[in-house]
């Protein structure tokens, strides 16, 4: 029985040898990041994770040539480290594995538009090399990390489309290289930090949206001189009046903070006056411009005024008697009746006098001098012309051409003259071929203005020739031309205001 036993242990002592050489020689095969990218695709738990992840195989010496995994040779280094891992939007279900911490050159983390669910973990910010976080859509829950500014070279968070809960952490104020916070559409509560937003020379873009943030928005968020885009903290419970910091930053930027409890009177300086309606709607206790809600209304009595003392229901009332009340009536009602006598006068006698409407007044874009407009001028489908494309009658004259002309390039653009002129236009930029502005409509719609200079020596015909060759060009990514106004002295191109900055900042890389 003793020699039986004695003559197995050789045979069970090779087969553990073999299965220790085998794990040793897959284990040793693969480079550290090459395991610590192991853990991620093992913390997706479904049957399909082997087709999200068909080329991670643990006997590759190296995980550069996996799918979503870029890699680049660092000094010091025999192997090229991990530096970028892109699996988006491939309906994963799982958690983030802290050893991802572990990959201390990584740089870019986009797990976006999966079903990542659980806490951020605290170990991911191990990796300190790591300065875009992409984990928007996705079931994430718990609070924002504080430790995510731990990371010197962070500069997008993009955590949108979540689950998240808890306060918007103070200690954001160390990022002090973050270009883009976007904590939209989460279940983010209490009050925006103040005191951290003035050491953010490089915040680009702030979203805030959709999420039961409440109080007051803070002073020092107009610090943020390098905004563009949209400032966008709609869809909360902020209160209070606005902060006139906000007029303090860049006049292009689009405010968008509907849907809020703010109170007060819109400030009229600086970027507020470049806001459209749509900025500030939903927010009952707002009025003034350019809400059509007058703060007369909605200012609540002042301590002094008679009818805010206890002793007001007592004393005397004084007023004005029925009788007067009639007879201020029934002046104010002649008057309207003489002066609506004297418009209808005078528009009949200006219509005898021209035959029609022929008149067009003339000002200078951007001009602040008072000219005088003809009244019967009108842009109203531009002629009743049912073509989108206005031809002019050849016998037209076009050197002895007085007014100037607003003709539409798209028929469905329908706007005066006269409002075009009279808006405030707010200077874009400046090139060879004029001084672009932004022009604000009485609708609340915003239009490009690029004014090509004072120079009278094209002809009209040439000109609008040109101008209908440009507005036949229909393309996504070529800016509409709706309309353009030519005079000897001045020459105008309305098109689409595209809020979303230029051709220049995007050819150097300055979007995301």
């Amino acid at each position: 029985m003793k020699k039986k036993s004695f003559s197995s242990s050789p045979t069970v002592f090779f087969f553990f040898f073999v299965f220790v050489f085998q794990t040793l020689r897959l284990t040793l095969s693969l480079t550290p990041d090459g395991l610590s990218l192991l853990s991620l695709k093992s913390a997706v738990d479904q049957p399909s994770a082997g087709e999200a992840f068909p080329d991670w195989n643990e006997e590759d010496p190296t995980p550069c040539h996996w799918s979503g995994i870029s890699c680049m040779n660092v000094s010091g280094f025999p192997d090229p480290r991990v530096v970028g891992i892109a699996i988006s939007g491939r309906n994963l279900r799982g958690y983030i594995p802290s050893e991802l911490g572990t990959l201390v050159f990584l740089r870019r983390l986009n797990l976006h538009s999966n079903n990542f669910y659980g806490s951020i973990p605290v170990q991911l910010f191990n990796a300190t090399s790591l300065h875009s976080l992409f984990l928007y859509g996705n079931n994430l829950s718990g609070p924002v990390p504080p430790a995510i500014c731990t990371l010197p070279r962070i500069q997008n968070i993009d955590l949108s489309n979540n689950s998240l809960t808890g306060e918007i952490p103070g200690e954001l104020e160390k990022c002090k290289q973050l270009q883009r916070l976007i904590l939209a559409r989460n279940r983010l509560s209490g009050e925006i930090p103040a005191g951290i937003w003035s050491g953010m020379e490089e915040l680009v873009q702030l979203d805030l949206s959709s999420n039961e943030l409440t109080g007051s928005i803070p002073e020092d968020i107009g610090e943020l001189k390098s905004l563009s885009g949209t400032l966008n903290l709609s869809f909360n419970h902020l209160s209070g009046r606005l902060p006139r910091s906000l007029g303090d930053l860049p006049v292009a930027l689009s405010f968008d903070l509907r849907n809020n409890n703010l109170s007060g009177e819109i400030p009229q300086s600086g970027s507020f006056a470049n806001q459209g309606p749509t900025a500030f709607l939903n927010n009952p206790r707002l009025c003034g411009f350019p809400l059509q809600r007058s703060c007369r209304n909605t200012a609540p009595s002042s301590p002094g005024s008679p009818n805010s003392g206890p002793e007001s229901g007592s004393g005397p009332k004084k007023g004005l008697t029925p009788g007067l009340i009639i007879l201020i009536s029934l002046a104010d009602a002649a008057g309207v009746a003489f002066i609506g006598l004297v418009i209808v006068y005078v528009y009949w006698k200006r219509k005898d006098n021209s035959n029609g409407c022929s008149c067009t007044g003339k000002r200078k874009f951007g001009d602040s001098e008072k000219r005088q407009l003809c009244s019967c001028l009108c842009v109203n489908g531009f002629g009743g012309n049912e073509d989108s494309e206005i031809e002019e009658p050849a016998e037209k004259s076009e050197s002895g051409r007085g007014g100037g002309d607003l003709v539409a390039v798209d028929k469905g653009f329908t706007f005066e003259l006269d409002e075009l002129l009279r808006a405030s236009a707010y200077v874009l930029g400046k090139s060879g071929l004029g001084i672009v502005y932004k022009v604000v409509l009485g609708n609340g719609v915003p239009v490009a203005v690029r004014r090509l200079g004072e120079g009278g020596d094209q002809r009209y015909k040439e000109f609008a020739a040109e101008v209908q060759a440009i507005g036949k060009v229909k393309h996504p990514n070529i800016v509409k031309l709706r309309a353009y106004y030519w005079a000897p002295d001045e020459k105008l191109l309305i098109s689409d205001f595209i809020s979303n900055g230029n051709l220049g900042t995007a050819l150097r890389g300055e979007f995301l």
